[in-house]
């Protein structure tokens, strides 16, 4: 069942209570510049922080860094600490006349809106906040929630919005509103291409360190530079289509070395071991790498065209007329923009699954086994960025059911 959106009179009143005590205007960090930091910027790229949690990053945290991103994954960390246990005994209170479901994503929303508060406090930056997993296919309460979040600090947060079909077509209502976007969950560059075309957010993104695993933990190559080349065609591609209006991010990060191989990329958001590693190990200066084209290494017997490796990097004609037809006629729902991706040529974007499938899917964790779903993306059925970006939805869920959760233990 779903649950029910709440009236804007009871909204305001618990938006006053994720802002209770937080001065955005005191507390703040004063960051030194760092030479390293510096550098990457120099070559064009703007650095992020991908972690919630303030203890890690204060001492990474310079002045060439200028937001922070959470997930439901990040977010669950810090409230599995217990810092937020009797704001959630507020919030039961405060909400004890809502059926179950609604109270808990009400929670999660206000304990999202509350950390990405603290961190804005603390950093000064901008902050990515995430809607619930519940929400991935429901544009109603995706735009109810996502214009929530921008009331409570419009000169601090973006609001991210997965890439689902009703994401889409959230994420393009929202926009349109003013309210910036960070559309997550991409994995190719033709899922940006779609994303910057149809919805023109304020960024999205490739989750380059899941693709590499991808390729690697399935023995399908060494996995190096996989992800890297996705990415840099990704954001040829999202330029080129949004005019620069959409700016790119590389996401999933893994090592120093990623940071070196794909410097002047619009955005980097860096987990803090990868920072921290970065420091360690990289030096300046750097070369702007974004046309640059890496060559992958495939193992043996493996052929790129069977598993179909080009959807991560090339944008087809029928991409291309996707795109352009939802531009030109903007669909009013999610089965409907589906359709028009079957009856493109590409529905492989957006395949139909059973629900044993999508148990398989979750068991497998992030990075699907390749032998499962081998046939199928051989036929065109599936492919490897569609399931990567479902393993990545489904995991999201876990962490996201983990948090929900704790909120029912005080309900």
């Amino acid at each position: 069942m779903s649950a029910a959106l709440i009236s804007t009179e009871r909204a305001t009143r618990i938006a006053e209570l994720a802002k209770q005590g937080i001065d955005l205007k005191t507390g703040r960090l004063t960051p030194a510049s760092h030479p390293l930091w510096a550098a990457l910027k120099d070559v064009g790229s703007e650095l992020w922080l991908d972690t919630g949690d303030i203890e890690a990053a204060t001492p990474l945290y310079t002045s060439e860094f200028t937001a922070l991103t959470t997930n439901n994954t990040l977010l669950n960390k810090e409230v599995q600490k217990g810092t937020y246990d009797e704001l959630v005994r507020t919030l039961a209170k405060e909400l004890k006349d809502l059926d179950e479901q609604t109270r808990v994503i009400e929670i999660a929303f206000i304990l999202n809106a509350r950390h990405g508060l603290r961190l804005a406090q603390t950093f000064g930056g901008k902050v990515s906040v995430e809607l619930h997993t519940d929400l991935a296919n429901d544009i109603e309460r995706s735009l109810h929630y996502g214009r929530r979040y921008f009331a409570i600090c419009p000169e601090h947060f973006i609001v991210k919005i997965p890439l689902t079909p009703a994401g889409l077509i959230s994420a393009r209502t929202l926009r349109l509103e003013g309210i910036p976007i960070n559309f997550t969950l991409g994995f190719s560059a033709r899922h940006n291409h779609l994303a910057a075309a149809f919805t023109q957010p304020a960024y999205c993104n490739v989750f380059l360190g899941r693709v590499n695993a991808y390729v690697s933990d399935n023995k399908l190559g060494d996995g190096k530079l996989v992800g890297e080349k996705a990415m840099l065609a990704s954001q040829r591609a999202v330029t080129r289509v949004s005019g620069g209006r959409t700016k790119h991010i590389a996401a999933s990060l893994r090592g120093a070395s990623q940071v070196a191989d794909l410097a002047g990329i619009d955005v980097y958001t860096m987990p803090t071991t990868v920072a921290a590693a970065s420091l360690k190990e990289l030096k300046p200066p750097f070369t702007n790498q974004v046309q640059q084209d890496y060559q992958v290494t495939w193992a043996p017997g493996v052929d790129p065209a069977t598993i179909r490796a080009e959807t991560l990097w090339d944008i087809s004609q029928a991409d291309v007329s996707l795109a352009g037809d939802l531009c030109a006629t903007p669909p009013t729902s999610a089965d409907e923009l589906v359709a028009r991706a079957q009856t493109a040529g590409v529905g492989d974007l957006f395949p139909q699954m059973s629900n044993a499938e999508w148990a398989t899917i979750a068991k497998d964790g992030k990075i699907p086994k390749h032998a499962t779903w081998a046939a199928r993306i051989a036929a065109g059925e599936l492919a490897i960025d569609t399931m990567l970006n479902y393993a990545a939805l489904q995991s999201f869920t876990a962490d996201q059911k983990e948090m929900d959760d704790r909120i029912r233990k005080y309900l």
